[in-house]
């Protein structure tokens, strides 16, 4: 019984320490990468301001090339909306969407991930040289997730490579279309 009792306040020990841990963890967590291109903000913002070729560059297409998506309101700008569903636990299922847009500069979406929780993404694009320079940013917010505090000092390892991908399969993507004045 004094082993029981033992293992018993050692579990709870382990959990309160677990719990005093997460209190001073971040709340937040961002991720950030940029790239630049010779494509124009102009070519760029054309090709972000629509989810209708987001998997073309989107560095998570690949993981599942099967998942169902679908697209809903506006084809460009604030209200574009697509959803995806994917049995594959690495894909899963939620949604994005174009919450605000300024134009040839930036596109700021909202991400929904279900039980997982939101979070808000954005590309600006900025005049670079005769070209442009592209910023992907990642923000999400833990408060109400405790658990969630935990992967947030690992986000920018677990993404970052990922959105290096995108950029880079955006960089090749816009370099190649045809110039948008």
């Amino acid at each position: 019984m004094k082993i029981l009792k033992r293992l018993f306040y050692a579990a709870a020990g382990l959990v309160a320490v677990l719990l005093a841990i997460g209190l001073f963890l971040p709340t937040t967590a961002h991720v950030e990468r940029s790239i630049a291109t010779t494509a124009s903000p102009a070519s760029v913002y054309d090709v972000v301001s629509s989810f209708r070729r987001f998997n073309e560059w989107s560095p998570w297409f690949d993981l599942d090339p099967q998942a169902q998506y679908t697209y809903s309101g506006p084809e460009h700008g604030v209200g574009a909306k697509m959803s995806w569903s994917s049995p594959k636990p690495e894909v899963g299922s939620g949604s994005q969407e174009i919450v605000a847009v300024d134009p040839g500069r930036s596109v700021t979406t909202k991400l929904d991930f279900g039980d997982q929780g939101q979070a808000t993404a954005r590309l600006e694009i900025a005049p670079e040289g005769t070209g442009s320079r592209v910023t992907w940013g990642f923000d999400t917010n833990f408060e109400g997730n405790f658990l969630g505090r935990y992967f947030g000092p690992f986000f920018d390892r677990m993404i970052g490579p990922d959105y290096e991908k995108g950029l880079a399969r955006l960089k090749a993507m816009a370099e190649s279309s045809p110039p948008v004045n």
